[in-house]
Formats: structure tokens, C-alpha cells, sequence
């Protein structure tokens, strides 16, 4: 059995992602106010990264996902969400998103998958619980080169 789509809540992951393309867009973290994504979020949001990731734990609330956001802009140059399938509409949201980015400390590209959870409450992003195939590949490409690497001796 699969649950019925959900109108409300693809209008709430539709206009969030166009919110968090604006914000980016902006100039993201540190330039661009949050505001332009926080009535997409609960107030008690919480996102979950695998904490392979240089970005990963927990983020609670508004100012967490602002925290989460400076990390991501911290460990990426870019960041483009090339496609997206919905996959599941309900409460709880499938995503399937193809990423293309490019890692700010060693300048690498990658192109890779996230799977996405998202409970949708009231309206808003309750909770978000992304699913990487391959964190390492994540963390090597955006991992600071080492001082022997960069030719400190």
C-alpha cells in the first residue's frame, strides 16, 4: 500500500527548496538572513547527519539549521540539487535528490545522492534524516589538505 500524495506536503518541500536556491543565491550563511527558510522549519526542527560528514550531528531548531548552514558553506564551494524525485508524499516525505558540488578546501567535484526523510507537522520541516551513499567520499573530498601536503615542512 502506498499513501496517497500530499499536496501540502510537496507545497511545503517545493517552496522550501526555492527558499534555500534564493538563500543560496543570496549568498547563503553570513550574508543572506535565515529568514527566507525558517517558516518552511518547526520551530523545534531537528536534522540528523551521519557524523562521518564534516557537517554531521544534530541541529535543533531555527538556529541550529542556521549553524548547519554556515557548516555546509564552510565545507562547499557549490552546492547544486541537480534533480529531485518525490518518492513518497505523506506525513513522512521520500526525496531523492542528485547533488553536484564542489568541495571549498580542496576544490574537488563530486556528484552523488542524497535520500532524504522528512516529516512534514503542521505545515512545517519536523524533522530531516539524509542518507548518504558514501560519507567517506564526502569527507575526503572536503577534508583539509594536511600541512605535508600543502609542502610545510
Amino acid at each position: 500500500m502506498t499513501n496517497p500524495p500530499s499536496t501540502g506536503t510537496v507545497a511545503v518541500l517545493t517552496g522550501m527548496y526555492a527558499a534555500e536556491a534564493e538563500y543560496l543565491a543570496a549568498g547563503g550563511p553570513g550574508r543572506a538572513p535565515f529568514d527566507l527558510l525558517a517558516p518552511f522549519f518547526s520551530p523545534d526542527v531537528v536534522l540528523h547527519q551521519a557524523d562521518g560528514l564534516p557537517y554531521g550531528g544534530t541541529w535543533r531548531g531555527h538556529a541550529g539549521m542556521a549553524r548547519f548552514f554556515l557548516a555546509m558553506s564552510h565545507a562547499w564551494e557549490s552546492f547544486e540539487m541537480v534533480r529531485q524525485e518525490f518518492l513518497a508524499t505523506g506525513e513522512t516525505a521520500v526525496v531523492l535528490t542528485q547533488v553536484r558540488a564542489r568541495a571549498r578546501a580542496t576544490g574537488r567535484e563530486l556528484a552523488f545522492p542524497i535520500l532524504q526523510t522528512i516529516t512534514v507537522e503542521d505545515g512545517r520541516i519536523r524533522s530531516v534524516r539524509p542518507f548518504y551513499w558514501d560519507t567517506r567520499a564526502i569527507a575526503e573530498a572536503c577534508a583539509e589538505p594536511a600541512a605535508t601536503d600543502r609542502g610545510a615542512s
